[in-house]
């Protein structure tokens, strides 16, 4: 498991509607149980720097910010890729909802 990770969403009641999770924790603690993790939503109006757009498996996900929560590893899904290069959209949004800035 690596920070920017993207995992399937193994809970069939929400996973219609959140496909997607989004591993923020950084590497640094990987040996924790849990992981910091973003839903990536489907279907929902984006606010201007706080949710970032993506397209993964050819789906357009909002990553639902507000939403960060931990989660035991056993909760997370399979790999289904890493979009490390979207790193700065990804931190500017969790600055914004921390800072307002």
């Amino acid at each position: 498991m690596a920070q920017f990770d993207v995992y399937k969403n193994p809970n069939k009641k929400s996973n219609k509607e959140i496909p997607f999770l989004l591993d923020i924790q950084s590497d640094i603690l990987k040996d924790l149980k849990t992981r910091v993790v973003v839903p990536l939503i489907l279907n929902t109006k984006a606010i201007t720097h706080l949710n970032p757009i993506f397209t993964i498996e050819d789906e357009q996900v909002m990553m639902s910010t507000a939403e960060l929560a931990s989660i035991s590893m056993d909760n997370i899904g399979e790999k289904v890729c890493n979009i490390e290069d979207k790193r700065t959209n990804i931190i500017n949004a969790i600055d914004f909802m921390i800072t307002g800035f």
